[in-house]
This record gives C-alpha cells, sequence and structure tokens, in this order.
C-alpha cells in the first residue's frame, strides 16, 4: 500500500512537471486563507473558465516552479495554452512551495525549501477580504466595499490582455527561463511615447509622435489594435493586426524573448496563436538580437540567424582580438552593408569624418576596435572601443564598417568581406583588355547558339512551351503553374513512379523534377493560397516546392527531385537497408526533428504537417533527409491545409523514429515491444538486425526516450519539436518516460514495483 502511495506520488509530480492540471473553479469568490501548492496540484479558474491561476515549470530544471495565470479554455490546446502573468515576474521556487491568500488579506509565495518568502503582494494591511479570477484573467483582491485593492493588471510581467493598461513609469519586461532578468523592456515613458528598450539606456523602437501626453496609457483592444489613449479613452495614437475587426476569441500582447513586441491572435482554424502585429519588422534591428554571437544576418529560408565574420576566440563569443592576441599586428577589414556597434558597454562615440578619415582614426586609436562610416543626412564614424561587437547585414545599407583584424591570415567568412579592388600595375598585362576581348567573342558565339537554340525550341510542341514558360517565368511567388496536359507531357504520361504518388519529371532544360498527385479534392482558392504559403518556406531538410497544377479536380505539387527516393523504399529492401547505417539513421532522426520544428515555430504562422511518415520522407543525392507533402495531408480523400495539431505531428515523429530505428513497421505493435525491451535494460534489441556494426548507446537511449515521450497517449505530456531537437543533438537532458499506452504485459513478472517507480 505504501509503495502504491509513492507511485501515484511520483505520478503527481510528473504531471506538474509539465504544468498545473485542469480543475474546476472552487468558487468565483477565492476567501481568505485559501492555497494553492505544487504538490496538491491545485488552481483557481475564472467563472468562464477562459483562465487558470496555479503552479508551472517552464525550465528545464525539475525543481524550478513558478506561479501565474494562463489561458484555460477548453478550445485552446493544452500546449498552447499561453501564460499571460506571472508572480514576481522571474521568481522561481521549489517543489515544496505554496502560494496563499493569508487571513491578513496578503497573496504570499513561500519557498519552504529554503523557508523564504519569495514575493508578496504588499497588502497587508489593505482591509482585503477576499481575491477572484476576473473572467478577463484579471487577479484582484478588494476590500468589503468591493474596492480593488491591488490587481495583476497593474503589474503586468511581459503580456498585455485587453482591457489591461499600461500606464506611465509602468513596463513590461520579457520574460526569461533562467535566473537572470532579461534585458528587453517595453516601457511608456513622461512623454507619453511607447519605447522598447535594452537594459535601460538603449532605445531601438519608439511610437510614433502625437500631440497628447497627458495621462497616457496603452491597451489592446478585441478588435485587434494597439493603442495609447488619453484620459477620455480616446485613441491618439494606433498599429492594427492583421485580422483587425475579424472575429477572434482571444488575443494579447507580448514582448518576446528576442526583443520584439507582438500582438498575437487565436486562429481556430490552425489551432495556434499567429502574430499579426510586430514592432520592429526586421529582427535583426532589434539591439543586441545577436549579443555576443556576432552579426544578424537573414538566410536562405528568411529567418534571422548570427554569424560570426571575425575571429573567434572564446565558444559561443564573436570577439574582434585585441591587438597583443595578433603575433604580427593588426590591420583594418573592410565590410560593407554592415552596420555594428558595441555591447558591454553599449556605447559609442560618435565624430563628423569622412569615409577616409573614419577607417584612420579607429587605426590610430589603440582602443578602438571597430569603427562604422554613415552618411545618412551628415557624414558620420561611430567608434567602438569594447571588443563585444554586434550588428546587423542588409544590403540595403550603405554603412560601412572598418574592424581591427590579425593581420596574419585567419578564417572569415567571405560573404561579409567586401574589399575595395586594388589598382593594376601600369607594367602588368592588361587583364581587362583580355576580359573584354574574350567577352566580345563569348557574346558573338553565345548569339548564334541562341538562335540555333530558338530554330530549335519552335519546332516542339506547344505543350512544352507552355512549360518552358512555366519554368522560366513562374508567378509572382517563384512557383510554376502548370496545366494536367504538362504535368503528363513532363512524367512522360504519369510513368515513370519513384514512391507513393510521386512521379519524376523532366523539364526542357533538362532539370529533373519530383510531381506529387495528392489524389485528393480541395477548393480550388484553398489549395492556390496554400501553395502559395508553402512556396515561401525554405529549409536544407524541406524539399522545397517547385511549382504545382490546379485544374479542374488534379492537384499536384512539383518538388525538387529527390536523387535517392523514398525511406520507405530503403526499409522495405534488404540490400538498400544496409545503405542506412546506424549514423545515417540518426541523422535522418535530427534533420527530420529539425524540419518539423521550423514548420511549427520558424515559419511566419504554424504549418502542421499532419501525414509525417517514411514515404514522405525523401533522400537526396548525398542521402541527407528532405521532408515532402508539409502543409498538406490527406482525410477521407480530401487534402486539409494545417488541419492539424502540433501534438499529431509530434506524435508521428515518434513512431517514424521508432520504426526507423527498429526497421519494423507495425507502430502499435513495435512500439509495446521497445518500451518493454528498454525498461528491462535490453533496449539493444530493438535496433534493426540488418544494421552493420553497433549503434552508439547513449544515442539508442537519448533516441527512445524521446519516441516514447513523443507518442504519450496524453498529448499534453508530448514535448515540443524544439525539445526533441535540443534532445536528439544531446544538449537537453531528457527524462525516463512513463508507459506511453496500456502496456500488454504485466511490469511484475520482469521487474519489482521499486523499478517501475524510478521510471514513472
Amino acid at each position: 500500500m505504501l509503495q502504491l502511495e509513492c507511485l501515484l506520488r511520483l505520478a503527481l509530480l510528473l504531471c506538474v512537471s509539465f504544468g498545473f492540471l485542469l480543475h474546476p473553479a472552487v468558487t468565483a469568490v477565492i476567501p481568505l486563507g485559501s492555497k494553492l501548492s505544487v504538490v496538491d496540484n491545485n488552481c483557481w479558474v475564472s467563472t468562464n473558465g477562459d483562465f487558470a491561476f496555479g503552479f508551472f515549470n517552464i525550465t528545464d530544471e525539475p525543481n524550478q516552479f513558478s506561479v501565474g495565470i494562463r489561458f484555460n479554455s477548453k478550445s485552446i490546446p493544452y500546449s498552447q495554452q499561453t501564460l499571460v502573468w506571472i508572480a514576481g515576474g522571474h521568481v522561481k521556487v521549489s517543489n515544496v512551495s505554496y502560494f496563499q491568500l493569508t487571513p491578513q488579506g496578503e497573496l504570499v509565495l513561500f519557498d519552504s525549501l529554503h523557508g523564504v518568502t519569495a514575493w508578496t503582494s504588499g497588502t497587508g494591511n489593505g482591509s482585503v477580504v477576499s481575491a477572484a479570477l476576473h473572467d478577463n484573467g484579471n487577479l484582484v483582491l478588494i476590500d468589503a466595499k468591493q474596492k480593488v485593492i491591488w490587481q495583476s493588471f497593474d503589474n503586468p510581467s511581459d503580456t498585455l490582455l485587453p482591457g489591461q493598461r499600461l500606464s506611465v513609469s509602468k513596463y513590461l519586461r520579457a520574460s526569461s527561463k533562467d535566473l537572470e532578468t532579461s534585458y528587453y523592456s517595453l516601457y511608456l515613458n513622461a512623454s507619453g511615447r511607447l519605447q522598447l528598450r535594452w537594459e535601460s539606456n538603449i532605445v531601438y523602437w519608439t511610437s510614433e509622435s502625437h500631440s497628447s501626453t497627458a495621462n497616457l496609457t496603452a491597451s489592446i483592444t478585441s478588435d485587434g489594435s494597439f493603442q495609447l489613449q488619453d484620459q477620455h479613452s480616446k485613441a491618439v495614437w494606433s498599429v492594427f493586426g492583421e485580422d483587425h475587426n475579424d472575429s477572434v476569441s482571444y488575443r494579447f500582447l507580448r514582448l518576446d524573448l528576442d526583443g520584439n513586441l507582438r500582438l498575437y491572435s487565436w486562429m481556430e482554424d490552425s489551432q495556434s496563436w499567429r502574430s499579426v502585429w510586430q514592432a520592429v519588422d526586421n529582427q535583426c534591428k532589434v539591439f543586441a538580437t545577436c549579443g555576443e554571437r556576432g552579426v544578424c544576418v537573414f538566410n536562405a529560408s528568411g529567418s534571422a540567424e548570427c554569424r560570426c565574420p571575425f575571429k573567434t576566440i572564446e565558444t559561443n563569443k564573436c570577439l574582434v582580438p585585441n591587438k597583443q592576441d595578433c603575433a604580427s599586428g593588426t590591420e583594418m577589414k573592410v565590410y560593407k552593408n554592415i552596420y555594428l556597434y558595441g555591447i558591454y558597454p553599449p556605447d559609442d562615440s560618435i565624430v563628423m569624418s569622412s569615409l577616409q578619415q573614419c577607417e584612420q582614426l579607429c587605426q590610430n586609436d589603440s582602443q578602438c576596435t571597430v569603427a562604422t562610416f554613415s552618411n545618412i543626412g551628415s557624414p558620420q564614424c561611430s567608434i567602438k572601443k569594447t571588443k563585444y561587437i554586434t550588428g546587423y547585414e542588409d544590403p540595403s545599407l550603405t554603412s560601412i564598417s572598418f574592424v581591427r583584424s590579425c593581420a596574419d591570415p585567419f578564417a572569415v567568412n567571405l560573404s561579409f568581406t567586401m574589399s575595395p579592388p586594388s589598382e593594376p600595375s601600369p607594367h602588368r598585362l592588361c587583364v581587362s583588355c583580355l576580359v573584354g576581348a574574350a567577352s566580345g567573342t563569348f557574346f558573338i558565339v553565345g548569339f548564334v547558339q541562341l538562335g540555333i537554340v530558338f530554330f530549335i525550341c519552335r519546332r516542339k510542341s506547344s505543350t512544352m512551351r507552355r512549360v518552358t514558360l512555366a519554368f522560366t517565368f513562374p508567378n509572382s511567388k517563384g512557383l510554376m503553374v502548370l496545366s494536367f496536359a504538362e504535368i503528363k507531357s513532363v512524367t512522360g504520361d504519369l510513368k515513370n513512379q519513384v514512391g507513393p504518388n510521386m512521379f519524376k519529371g523532366v523539364l526542357p532544360s533538362n532539370r529533373v523534377i519530383a510531381i506529387k498527385d495528392l489524389n485528393a479534392s480541395i477548393d480550388e482558392r484553398k489549395f492556390r493560397s496554400a501553395v502559395l504559403k508553402i512556396g515561401n518556406i525554405h529549409h536544407k531538410n524541406l524539399m522545397k516546392l517547385e511549382g504545382y497544377c490546379c485544374e479542374f479536380n488534379h492537384r499536384y505539387l512539383v518538388y525538387e527531385y529527390p536523387k535517392n527516393g523514398s525511406l520507405d523504399k530503403y526499409l522495405d529492401d534488404c540490400t538498400l537497408c544496409k545503405k542506412l547505417t546506424w549514423r545515417k539513421r540518426v541523422e535522418i532522426c535530427s534533420s527530420v526533428a529539425k524540419a518539423i520544428c521550423y514548420l511549427h515555430s520558424g515559419c511566419r504562422e504554424f504549418i502542421s504537417h499532419g501525414n509525417l511518415k517514411c514515404e514522405n520522407v525523401m533522400l537526396d543525392e548525398n542521402s541527407v533527409a528532405k521532408v515532402s507533402e508539409y502543409g498538406f495531408a490527406i482525410v477521407n480523400g480530401e487534402a486539409t491545409y494545417c488541419g492539424f495539431s502540433a501534438e499529431k505531428d509530434v506524435a508521428d515523429f515518434g513512431k517514424l523514429v521508432l520504426t526507423l530505428l527498429t526497421g519494423c513497421r507495425d507502430h502499435e505493435q513495435v512500439c509495446e515491444w521497445a518500451y518493454k525491451e528498454w525498461l528491462e535494460e535490453r533496449a539493444t534489441n530493438v535496433v534493426d538486425k540488418r544494421i552493420d556494426g553497433c549503434a552508439n548507446s547513449d544515442e539508442l537511449e537519448r533516441a527512445l526516450r524521446i519516441a516514447f515521450w513523443c507518442v504519450q497517449s496524453d498529448e499534453r505530456k508530448r514535448p515540443s519539436m524544439e525539445e526533441v531537437v535540443r534532445v536528439l543533438d544531446g544538449t537537453l537532458n531528457v527524462d525516463p518516460p512513463p508507459p506511453p499506452f496500456h502496456l500488454a504485459f504485466d511490469p511484475q513478472e520482469n521487474g519489482s514495483e521499486s523499478e517501475i517507480e524510478s521510471v514513472v
């Protein structure tokens, strides 16, 4: 009986680590003496059920809890029930802590493990008689006359809700998962202007000026706008979300961890939160967005990333070398289209100078590490004297930066380095003359060849000419639009099948493509809208969408061609399967996880795969995994776009991992069998016997653990794809998973209860 009680307590603590559970509201009024604790896992719920107050854990540490308010509506999946207020902003306590409305009318967060009061509302002498969690998400303390003594709306953390007001000298501070306070804040200054600030002295975004400055407050409206209002609730400044005036059930404004301020709306169709407005359009222009990690640039997929064009001295830091670090002295490197600035401390000295003078000023100053010249209104030179340098690259920038670098050779990212061309010596051969002559000859030969090609092309069929035009002049989104006749033409009448409903095609330019027959119906307008969105997605582990066909009831997707075909072909063929070494299988798991993670959180809006399986994982000429058919899933003969939740994709990924590790395709049986083998410390038994060589035991343990978490029957326990990626890469530890399903075997037969306790 004692062992059973221990099991239940351990299971309860495990549930708490995923967030506080759903409980019915105790009452609309929270009486004095009411108490919440981590162990009891209870919470207060608003009358309408839209909000709940209780303990939660959002860190990687199992014994770090905070208390606050989150969305609780039944229409919002558990994984999307976002936090909107945290007591004390960043206060963390142990798992033996409690939160109480004391008999004296004070909210107290007490850490019993350390014997300290972590946070209080400071209302012990305020004649408080009760508390309530209102339907708009506001936690209030009231006196006998129903007067509000204290409210969470007056003490925001990182979020504003509709009806909540940010007053002068109040601020939002970006939430942090570690113990350090975030550097980013949103502040309403005494002049009535909103400012995004880094630390306290760097302002990188400001609301537009307006005439009124008296008693202004900032708030978001239920119809999707962010406003500054005067004392008469009249808007003196406004910005609007993309879905302004649309019927949206839930909205909030949040200062995110990356320092950008965003307005979010709940999308019923995709069952996710979508950013409908952000303060800084270019994420790279958020101050110190790359911190000590280098220069912010946009990659091919349109995401901001940090790169270091300078010599890296310390791990994970991008530093300009000190003079003493350079054996052969220093020199100035030129970087065009890059704006650089110093941080820690962020103080740059500005002087009026020419381009040449700017470089010379830094070169002559032993403490100068970087100088940036710009000419916006007037020519000026910004001198930086800290080795911690960050900034951003943009082709539209006219600024030029000079960076002190070691004179001896060292690796430099050439994409950042734009040195001025040197003048040719008068005694050297006139290379430019030779190039000019060669270019003229090449032009004449090319013109003749173009004429021949034109003559040949005129003899092609009209169908092939249309395909050529479709590929040469795609639509505004860069996608080919092919007719069904053209689809049949480039695929040889759909005879060259390379995968399930996947055909090989050859364009008139001899470029090989893959054409996927969705073999399902979908509304034309929705289909065209979906493919235009998918056409903008670029990731190295996603098959690039090149075009589509939408004619009558035909729905085809045109992809880049995966030379080595689909993953299921390798698993089903004993000869090909040997090419899937242990190392290759681990790489495929990691690549697919990164692709799905990008769809979930790297795109402008959430995109579900909905149909992740081995048939939709392709291998290119280098056997790099690429996921296809993302954004579409077939349900009862109809294709749906992003019609599934992130949790379904996570479960499908877990099944794919187990299939890849074991080589078995029966998901239900292999899951039960693999879990039993792992539980009884025989994990190596599940590895596909066709693999040559041994599996890495650490990688196998991580892969199995995260796979079992992914296929949990309770979808609230499933991890995010970002967590999956970090576990597979070895940068995040993962706890032993509980049984993901009702086990078909009795654990008493092969192990003691104490062994099971250590897993639950």
